[in-house]
């Protein structure tokens, strides 16, 4: 049997593969990783693809991405593909494009979502056959259906937005919302009902051992050179130093720990012992003066000192390339022919996600440019100089390789910490951030608030992901009462309806009164360092005491330039994080995962011992639309 398309060309039979067409999703590789996990086999592809090339598929999803389907920007595709009888499944940005192309029309409503919502489902759909009726989901959209495509069916809504459309008989289904992420309850359940009860696979695909195919990766890679890890201490690195000593010998890796002066307190001291017990022999690199004076070229410019810099990008782009110089003079120090060292990361697949990098996506918007996924690193990757094992993994697939080559716990287990270290977790200021529409913002904000709480716009701005695309954008903290499920509510509710507004915190303390329109001047200063260190090792002896390093995911900490008070202080966010694949998440919820008294005592150890600190916030962010970190 064959399948005919427009034309009169003839493709082959389908297999057991189902294509993933890349709209330029930031969850792209989650919807890989979440297909993988049903035993059925899938490739991502351009969205361009032909066609004539998605014959050998069984079925085809069209992932989401950041472009509108009516831009002029907006992905090349074949349109011949939606006649070829394959069933379709288009997610987010797919469901639009699959609308749009079959009659339908797309565009702006008043309302955007971001963020866990609740949608009211058909049950008579395959899709949600034997689920609940009222489901948890994440959504991430700007545009949104405005006219069903004639042929199909409404099957969920969001509040009157169209949630999932489905036109049985050309096999065509779409959802708004992303299935493949944890934040959708029943993510798991909808893909596996589109893949056996309507694509018909058989999930008999069984992924090959990651451990030898990451082992025989870097030997290919690496042939007879030897390789130069830089170690920060957290999993990532660890197991990339552990699997490139199983595969080369001790003896061709050179394993250097580089201080770069935005260490956790006493964490160089841990990097070390943590990589003695995991059997790797590190040497440690002092390099602090050499990031906080470093510079960096920039669309040809050259930019101010990393201590005089406040753009986050610019902040990351320098401590990358610093990271490429240090690993130079390292191996030169080391005696080694430049020639014949490759630099291995431990990155993985998200980072490149978020940096936009064309392995992980072609057409995916840049969220923050990671450390390991600067200019100077593309050009060493496109010179076959850089060996990154674990680059098409997620955290917790890391974390069970880790496991699988005997590290201990404690290593597995530790929080995550970025490359850059506290660096990034210090939001620096000369001004406040205050455009055009500051005052409008912030009187409708004010409309929000109540006798028990106070809504206040704060002149900062922090990094977010909305509709898979990169936000920049204002913080809004809520004050008075706490009540969390009330503040939940609040903290969903304001970045759907006020689009530049992509986190919201609570204000420990006092309510807020009145507006803040002021900043403490703050840049990456021993004294500023030496605050949030104080501040970091606080929260992070609490968590260990308290047993918490395993239930919450993540827990940065960050200073940001607001003093409540006017007295030029700054104030700490305690940003808590739950999550399996590091691309979505939820913050902890005090009380049921996380103990309100654990963070009453967090809160009064930071104003009793750190010196210069106004309040303590907590982040009510889920991801999207606020990133993990907040820079």
């Amino acid at each position: 049997m064959v399948n005919s398309i427009e034309g009169g060309e003839v493709v082959e039979p389908s297999s057991e593969l189902v294509a993933i067409l890349d709209a330029g999703a930031q969850y792209g590789k989650v919807i890989d990783r979440r297909i993988r996990s049903l035993c059925v086999k899938s490739e991502i592809l351009p969205m361009d693809t032909s066609a004539e090339e998605l014959g050998k598929y069984k079925a085809i999803i069209i992932s989401g991405g950041p472009n509108s389907v009516y831009s002029p920007t907006a992905p090349d595709y074949d349109p011949r593909i939606f006649s070829l009888g394959k069933p379709i499944l288009g997610i987010c940005y797919g469901m639009q494009l699959i609308n749009q192309v079959m009659g339908g029309r797309v565009g702006k409503k008043e309302r955007r979502e971001d963020g866990p919502c609740n949608i009211i489902v058909d049950s008579s759909s395959v899709l949600f056959e034997g689920l609940e009726p009222n489901q948890e989901v994440l959504m991430s959209h700007g545009d949104s259906i405005l006219r069903l495509a004639p042929g199909f069916k409404t099957v969920a809504d969001s509040n009157g937005i169209v949630a999932a459309i489905e036109n049985t008989q050309k096999k065509l289904y779409g959802t708004q919302f992303h299935p493949e992420v944890d934040l959708t309850v029943h993510g798991k359940d909808i893909l596996r009902k589109f893949l056996f009860e309507i694509a018909g696979f058989s999930g008999n695909f069984t992924m090959e051992d990651r451990e030898q195919r990451a082992i025989d990766y870097i030997k290919e890679i690496i042939g007879e050179r030897e390789v130069l890890v830089l170690v920060s201490g957290g999993v990532d690195s660890t197991v990339c130093a552990v699997l490139l000593v199983k595969a080369l010998g001790s003896e061709r890796v050179h394993a250097i720990h580089v201080d770069n002066g935005f260490m956790r307190y006493g964490e160089s001291i841990k990097v070390a012992k943590a990589l003695e017990v995991a059997g790797v022999h590190l040497s440690s690199v002092n390099a602090s003066s050499a990031f906080y004076n470093a510079t960096t070229v920039i669309n040809g410019l050259v930019t101010l000192p990393l201590g005089e810099v406040v753009d986050p990008e610019t902040k990351r782009k320098i401590i990358g390339d610093t990271f490429m110089n240090v690993a130079e003079e390292a191996i030169a120090n080391l005696g080694l022919d430049p020639g014949r060292v490759v630099l291995a990361q431990g990155t993985l697949r998200p980072d490149l996600i978020e940096s936009a990098s064309k392995i992980a996506s072609g057409k995916a918007d840049s969220i923050k440019t990671h450390h390991n996924d600067t200019a100077a690193v593309r050009k060493l990757r496109e010179e076959g100089k850089i060996v990154e094992p674990l680059r098409d993994y997620h955290k917790d697939e890391v974390r069970e390789l880790g496991k699988s080559l005997g590290l201990p716990d404690e290593i597995v287990w530790r929080q995550p910490f970025p490359g850059p270290g506290l660096a990034i977790r210090i939001i620096c200021a000369e001004k406040p951030y205050m455009e055009e529409d500051f005052d409008e913002i912030r009187g409708y904000l004010q409309t929000l608030s109540t006798e028990k709480m106070s809504v206040t716009l704060l002149p900062i701005k922090t990094v977010g992901v909305q509709g898979d695309g990169r936000s920049y954008s204002y913080l809004v903290g809520l004050s008075g009462e706490m009540n969390w499920e009330e503040l939940f509510k609040m903290a969903r509710r304001i970045p759907k309806e006020v689009r530049k507004v992509n986190r919201v915190v609570y204000i420990f303390g006092k309510p807020i009164e009145g507006e803040i329109r002021k900043i403490t001047q703050t840049h990456l200063t021993s004294d500023v360092i030496s605050q949030l260190q104080l501040a970091d090792e606080i929260v992070n002896q609490e968590l260990l005491k308290n047993g918490l390093v395993r239930t919450l995911s993540q827990v940065p900490v960050i200073s940001f330039p607001i003093d409540f008070d006017g007295q030029g202080k700054r104030s700490i966010g305690i940003r808590t994080f739950i999550t399996n694949d590091f691309m979505t998440g939820v913050p902890a919820i005090p009380g049921r995962d996380v103990p309100e008294e654990v963070l009453e005592t967090m809160i009064q150890r930071i104003l009793g011992e750190v010196p210069g600190i106004s309040r303590v916030v907590y982040d009510l962010t889920s991801k999207p639309p606020g990133t993990t970190e907040w820079e």
